[in-house]
C-alpha cells in the first residue's frame, strides 16, 4: 500500500537526523513488562489474557467436545467456573482459581436456512473461522468487530460490536441460543421459549451458564469497497452525522498529536476484487510510536512532522467480500477502555478526550476509535434501548495505562457512557444498576440459574452483586 509505505519512508528520513539527540527518546519504554511466573507454588500453569494484564492459576482446565460432556462437567466442576474464548477481554472476567473452560472443541456451522438467511453456529467458533464458513453457504454476518479472533460465545458475552447506521451489535442478531446450566440441562432460548433467559443472557459475561450454540440472522454474501483516507480531525467531527448516513459502515480513528483522523468507509460494490494485500497497520502504529519517542518532548514539533508526512498521502482502496475487509489483524498488543455514549454526546466526549490526552499524556500514540451502534433489547446490552456512539482509547501494552481510569473514564461517565463489558472500567454493581433499566431483572434470572454463584469470580461478584 503506497500510503503506508510513504509514511514509513518519510518518517525514517525525518527521524534519522533527529533521533541521536532526541531528549524524549527513552529506551526504557521498550522493556517487556514483568509477567507472572509460569506456574504457582502448587505447579498450576498460568493463564494470561491477550494484553498480559490479567492472569490466574486455574485448579483445572476443561475442553468438552459436545453438550453431553459439558453438561456432565458443570455438575461437578470446581468453582468459579469461567468460560474463556480468545482472552481478548481486558477486564478480569476470566481469571479463576477453579475451572477454566474452553469451547474450542465445540466449533463450526451446524446448519443453515438459505431462505431465512440464518445459520446455527457452535459457540466456540472463532469469528475469523466463521467468515469463510458462512461464505461457503452464501451468507455473511451483518456486521463484524475490528478484531475477529474472538469466539462467537465470547463476543456475545461481552456485547462485542461493529459500526454503521442501522447495524446492531452481534448479540442483536441472535435469533436463539442454547445454554448449559449447572443442573446439567440444555435450554433452548428465544423470544418465545424461556424469553427471560433470552433477554437476560444474550449479553451474559459467562455468568448465567455456558452458551453452546447460537442461531444468527445473517445477510447475503456481498462484495464491498473499503476506503481509508486521512482527513483533518475537526472536519471529520463536523461531517460525522453525514458520513454515517452516506456509507454502509463507517468509523474513524482520531490520531493524537497530529490533528488528523483516518476515516474508514465500507460500501457495497460491483467493482472487481482488489485484495487488501499485506496488513501494514502494525508498521503504521510503530511509526506513530517512533514519532512519540523522538518528538514526544515537543508536541508542536511532533504535530508539525506528522502533518508533513500525512498531508500528501493518498487514500487507499480495496475490494473484496465483506468478511475479509471489515475486521483487521492486530498483532500489536494494547490495553483499552471503550464507553458507549448517547449519540449527541459522542463527539463532544471525543474532543474532550483528545484535548485531555494532548494536555497531559504525551506518551499516548495509539489512535482513538470512533464507531456507531444501533439500539437493541438485550437487558445487559450497553445499547439497551439506546443507539450509541462508542469511543475507544488505547494504551500500548508496554506503557502505563492507569490514566485511562484517572483522566479518561471520568469524561465518559460525565457524558452518560456505558462501558464495554470486556474493556477497562472501574464500575460496580451500583453503577450498572443505575445505567441499566433491567439490571435487577437480569440479576434475578442469573441468581435462579446459579444460586450459589459458581460462575462468579471475585470481579463478577463486585460487578453483578456488589458488597
Amino acid at each position: 500500500m503506497t500510503t503506508r509505505r510513504a509514511l514509513l519512508t518519510g518518517t525514517a528520513l525525518l527521524v534519522g537526523g533527529s533521533a541521536a539527540g532526541a531528549v524524549g527518546y527513552r529506551l526504557w519504554r521498550d522493556r517487556e513488562p514483568d509477567g507472572p511466573p509460569s506456574t504457582d507454588g502448587a505447579g498450576r500453569l498460568v493463564w494470561r489474557n491477550w494484553s498480559g494484564i490479567q492472569s490466574s492459576y486455574p485448579q483445572s482446565r476443561a475442553a468438552p467436545a459436545n453438550e453431553d460432556e459439558l453438561a456432565s462437567l458443570l455438575k461437578t466442576a470446581q468453582g468459579p467456573i469461567r468460560p474463556v474464548g480468545a482472552g481478548h477481554s481486558f477486564q478480569p472476567l476470566v481469571p479463576t482459581s477453579g475451572t477454566l473452560l474452553t469451547l474450542d472443541r465445540m466449533s463450526g456451522v451446524l446448519d443453515h436456512d438459505p431462505e431465512a438467511l440464518t445459520a446455527q453456529v457452535r459457540a466456540g467458533t472463532r469469528l475469523g473461522e466463521l467468515g469463510p464458513a458462512l461464505a461457503k453457504i452464501g451468507q455473511e454476518m451483518r456486521n463484524l468487530p475490528d478484531i475477529n479472533k474472538q469466539s462467537i460465545g465470547g463476543a456475545l458475552g461481552t456485547g462485542t460490536h461493529g459500526t454503521g447506521l442501522g447495524f446492531k451489535a452481534i448479540h442483536g442478531e441472535v435469533q436463539s441460543f442454547r445454554i448449559a446450566t449447572l443442573g446439567g440441562d440444555i435450554l433452548d432460548c428465544s423470544a418465545d421459549h424461556h424469553p427471560e433467559i433470552y433477554h437476560a443472557a444474550r449479553v451474559n459475561l459467562g455468568a448465567f451458564g455456558v452458551i453452546t450454540e447460537v442461531t444468527l440472522r445473517n445477510s447475503p454474501l456481498t462484495t464491498v469497497q473499503k476506503r481509508v483516507e486521512l482527513r483533518d480531525l475537526g472536519d471529520v467531527c463536523d461531517d460525522w452525522p453525514a458520513l454515517k448516513k452516506k456509507h454502509r459502515n463507517v468509523e474513524f480513528y482520531a490520531i493524537p498529536f497530529t490533528g488528523k483522523a483516518a476515516v474508514i468507509t465500507v460500501d457495497e460494490t460491483y467493482r472487481p476484487v482488489k485484495p487488501r494485500g499485506a496488513d501494514e497497520d502494525s508498521s503504521t502504529l510503530m511509526t506513530l510510536k517512533t514519532l512519540r519517542d523522538v518528538f514526544g518532548y515537543a508536541p508542536d514539533v511532533r504535530r508539525f512532522v506528522a502533518r508533513k508526512l500525512m498531508d500528501t498521502l493518498p487514500a487507499e482502496d480495496m475490494v473484496d467480500e465483506g468478511w475479509k475487509l471489515l475486521s483487521n489483524e492486530r498483532p500489536v498488543r494494547f490495553n483499552e477502555m471503550e464507553f458507549h455514549l448517547p449519540v449527541d454526546a459522542q463527539i463532544p466526549a471525543l474532543k474532550e478526550v483528545v484535548a485531555t490526552i494532548e494536555a497531559n499524556r504525551p506518551d499516548v500514540f495509539f489512535p482513538i476509535e470512533v464507531r456507531h451502534i444501533e439500539a437493541d433489547d438485550a437487558w445487559l446490552s450497553p445499547f439497551y434501548q439506546r443507539t450509541s456512539g462508542s469511543v475507544a482509547v488505547h494504551a500500548y501494552y508496554k506503557d502505563e495505562y492507569q490514566f485511562l481510569f484517572t483522566l479518561i473514564e471520568p469524561i465518559f461517565r460525565r457524558h452518560g457512557g456505558r462501558p464495554h463489558w470486556g474493556k477497562l472500567n472501574s464500575l460496580t454493581a451500583a453503577d450498572f444498576r443505575a445505567l441499566y433499566p433491567r439490571f435487577d431483572d437480569a440479576m434475578a434470572v442469573r441468581a435462579a440459574l446459579d444460586p450459589g454463584g459458581k460462575f462468579l469470580n471475585p470481579y463478577l461478584k463486585t460487578a453483578l452483586i456488589g458488597g
